[in-house]
């Protein structure tokens, strides 16, 4: 008999690290430490890891070699050993030095905020266009790493043009390697957003809105777009659980329909690298014609995580784009009677997406948005043209139908860019 047994687990431990200007910051323009911990350790539990250790220090000021003081590097040194820690997550930004003198003095593998979030997506993303896109961001990010993180510097031989030469060195071969592979997957990038552009210029050519959700990860995007547009997106309370936009043709309470997208959730410090390899998936942001922007109410940081989200949006040239305020986890929020609720807007809209509650006043309000642009327009449509009846009922609100003999006398509500599309078809 065969006995399969199961792998032991990678046991990490997360090390959170207070920059000397965060300890000079105020409360309000900073997360506490405690907070930012806490974010770093449910993003260490989106992984398969086991968190075994969780901790923050505070810097007077930063070593070049290993950021953190010669006395807790030799510190952190005992406890992995103790703990048997394989796996240590720094949350903060790691020069390519300081992550392999890290990684020399504690003898474990040490990634760091960056370097975690890449890691998350690798592990969630699913379709082809999010492997390539996390490709990319993982390529780029190695390729700074490649700076002083290698021990086997000498001069490789030359051979028969295969090594590039008499001289070359191995990081130079290995710069190349990269070089080739990001050229690769570019190459395949490129297609991905023609393919994208061809969708978009079939949604726009249907003149149907895009309404694109936005927001802090785990804020309950996915949960909010299988309330309101009855899909089955997968939702789970974990950080980054969407990585690929998901869309879907949705009907308002009046009949009228729009494209509803969700997209990946936002985070702060969001690495370089992923807003520029997930520039396929953004773009589905930048092309929305409303953006409803969901907060977790619940948090004690939605204040903060929302100008992460504004600071993303505004990387992205997505921050003039017109956007509604939903309130999202109110069930949990009156909870907490102490929170901070001064900075929302008052024409929010609260929502409990996980129970359903104001999911009706989504509707309503994107209802709303599209109608402020709208003004009444009369149409005589021949009785068997139901494909245009259909039409108007999709792209406005039709308040008045009559049939007069052969001949629909219909009053609608539309765009009139929407009207001037009607006219030609």
């Amino acid at each position: 008999m065969v006995y399969i047994t199961e792998p032991e687990p990678t046991l990490c431990g997360v090390l959170h690290v207070v920059m000397p200007e965060d300890a000079k910051s105020s409360d309000d323009e900073m997360r506490v430490p405690e907070s930012r911990l806490e974010e770093a350790a449910n993003l260490c539990e989106a992984l398969p890891v086991k968190l075994v250790w969780r901790d923050k220090v505070k810097l007077s000021k930063i070593s070049s070699r290993t950021l953190l003081g010669k006395g807790k590097v030799e510190e952190l040194a005992e406890l992995m050993h103790e703990k048997e820690i394989d796996l240590l997550v720094v949350n903060a930004n790691l020069s390519p030095t300081q992550q392999r003198n890290l990684e020399v003095a504690l003898k474990v593998k040490v990634i760091d905020r960056t370097g975690l979030i890449l890691e998350i997506f690798a592990d969630r993303a699913q379709t082809h266009a999010g492997r390539l896109q996390v490709e990319m961001a993982m390529l780029q990010y190695q390729a700074n790493r490649l700076v002083r993180a290698w021990t086997h510097l000498e001069r490789q031989r030359g051979g028969l043009g295969k090594t590039g030469g008499p001289g070359e060195r191995q990081i130079e071969l290995d710069r190349r390697m990269i070089r080739d592979q990001i050229d690769r997957v570019k190459t395949q990038l490129d297609d991905v957003e023609k393919t994208r552009a061809l969708h978009r210029k079939g949604r726009v050519k249907s003149g149907l809105p895009v309404v694109a959700l936005v927001g802090y990860t785990n804020a309950g995007k996915s949960t909010l777009f299988n309330a309101v547009s009855g899909a089955d997106a997968f939702v789970k309370d974990m950080l980054f659980a969407t990585l690929d936009p998901l869309m879907r043709k949705i009907k308002l309470n009046s009949g009228r329909e729009v494209i509803f997208s969700d997209t990946v959730g936002f985070v702060s410090d969001l690495p370089h690298e992923l807003v520029k390899a997930f520039h396929a998936t953004l773009e589905e942001v930048v092309h929305a014609d409303l953006l409803l922007h969901v907060h977790d109410a619940s948090s004690d940081e939605a204040q903060m995580q929302d100008q992460d989200v504004k600071d993303v949006l505004e990387s992205i040239g997505a921050d003039k784009l017109p956007k509604l305020n939903i309130y999202n986890k109110q069930d949990l929020a009156r909870e907490n009677p102490e929170l901070d609720h001064t900075w929302e807007e008052p024409d929010g809209v609260e929502t409990a997406a996980a129970t359903g509650e104001g999911i009706d006043k989504v509707h309503d309000a994107i209802e709303a948005f599209f109608a402020a642009s709208e003004k009444p327009f009369t149409f005589k449509v021949p009785a068997s043209e139901g494909r245009k009846l259909a039409w108007l009922q999709a792209h406005g609100e039709v308040t008045s139908m009559e049939l007069d003999g052969d001949t629909y006398d219909v009053e609608v509500v539309l765009a009139e860019e929407d009207a001037a599309i009607f006219e030609t078809m």
